[in-house]
């Protein structure tokens, strides 16, 4: 006889599965996701070349506005800072910033919840927008793209998710936020914003890290992202409750 037993009808019914990864994402991650995914959707499959143009021209962001009379033009300029970030280029690029959104967004949107991170992501994106619009001023050049508001998430997330270590381990959006000289005195987090600007100063000296090349990737407004969320992160925060005595957690960043 073996020395553990079951009973007969427990030992027929099969173990239960884990949810799914998507379905642990908080809410207002899954929800930029699927209007990421809806708008780019609409924009691929319903929409022509001239229908392209003319989504571009109204909802992405363009520095050469700023220096326009606004006789000359609509009323663009004061929303394309916002609506820029909801639209992608190809589905690589909208891929890409999906997986990174799901792993930084995810901590921040369950420590400030719904409400402060559709705020964190309209100001990043205006803050992404802004530095843009400063070292490209006037251009006629088009900005689409959520990866200024992920920089901010990854910049926000430098301030609580790479703690120092410790015995017990908890949910990274559970861990207490990191005063400025404390952020610099921890070593992942140094050589995280490190790696970070590396990356993204290689970018802009023209050495491709990932993807297609000849695709113009938008640097500055990357680094006005992550400086506004590792900045102004203290803003948004709000006290974290006490935290479980777990040992694993699914939204634990680790080094």
């Amino acid at each position: 006889m073996n020395e553990h037993s079951v009973e007969p009808q427990a030992a027929m019914e099969p173990p239960a599965k884990p949810p799914s990864p998507i379905f642990n994402l908080p809410g207002p991650v899954l929800a930029a996701l699927v209007l990421l995914a809806a708008i780019y959707a609409v924009q691929a499959l319903l929409l022509s070349g001239s229908g392209l143009d003319w989504l571009f021209f109204n909802f992405g962001f363009i520095p050469m506005r700023y220096i326009t009379p606004l006789s000359e033009q609509g009323p663009q300029l004061f929303w394309t800072p916002i609506t820029y970030s909801l639209l992608h280029g190809s589905i690589e690029h909208i891929v890409f910033n999906g997986l990174w959104l799901m792993a930084f967004g995810t901590p921040v949107a369950r420590r400030i919840g719904t409400f402060r991170f559709v705020v964190f992501w309209v100001l990043s994106a205006i803050a992404s927008a802004a530095l843009h619009a400063a070292l490209n001023w006037g251009d006629a050049t088009l900005l689409i793209g959520a990866s200024g508001v992920v920089s901010g998430l990854m910049g926000a997330a430098c301030r609580f998710a790479f703690p120092p270590e410790q015995r017990i381990s908890r949910p990274a959006h559970l861990n207490p936020r990191l005063s400025m000289v404390e952020s610099f005195r921890s070593r992942t987090v140094v050589a995280f914003i490190l790696f970070w600007f590396v990356g993204n100063i290689l970018v802009a000296v023209g050495v491709p890290l990932i993807g297609d090349s000849s695709q113009a990737i938008a640097w500055d407004a990357h680094i006005g992202g992550f400086v506004f969320g590792f900045l102004l992160f203290g803003l948004f925060d709000k006290k974290p409750p006490e935290p479980p005595l777990i040992s694993e957690t699914s939204d634990m960043l680790q080094s």
